[in-house]
């Protein structure tokens, strides 16, 4: 699957996006690796986009289907991956804020006809919040799509 973020709350113009530069802010996405969370992948949040490509399990389960690996949290029905905010300084990442996007929101057909090689399952969504800061909590749509490309 493949996330394509835009409009960064870094960039030129943007409310917020001289204190976020500053601060060494960035974007990425968390993983579980070794029982261990860790953000990886991290853009800053001055860049013009992001974009994250994730391998991402599938089975079918009882009819449904159902997602798993190291970028998937959350419980059969409840499963979502986590785009984490955090101030970089060196090796060190210290999050503040984290945008959770759910696979309970992908419509059905879209998730099975991914699961069944029909295409790339990509998710669009812009980054920053109403108040120009980083978006964060569920991300639902309309501020969230899903296709295959």
């Amino acid at each position: 699957m493949r996330i394509e973020g835009h409009d960064l709350p870094g960039r030129p113009g943007a409310p917020q996006a001289e204190a976020l530069r500053l601060g060494g802010v960035h974007v990425g996405v968390q993983r579980t690796a070794g029982g261990r969370a860790e953000v990886v992948q991290r853009v800053p949040v001055s860049a013009e986009s992001a974009v994250w490509e994730l391998d991402v399990d599938v089975r079918e389960v009882d009819g449904w289907i159902d997602v798993g690996g190291p970028w998937v949290h959350g419980r059969p029905g409840q499963r979502f991956l986590y785009l984490s905010w955090g101030a970089v300084d060196g090796p060190e990442f210290a999050m503040f804020r984290r945008a959770k996007l759910m696979f309970g929101d992908i419509p059905g057909p879209l998730l099975r006809a991914a699961a069944a090689g029909g295409g790339v399952l990509v998710a669009r969504l812009g980054l920053t919040d109403a108040e120009g800061g980083p978006r964060c909590a569920r991300v639902r749509p309309p501020e969230l799509t899903w296709e295959l490309a």
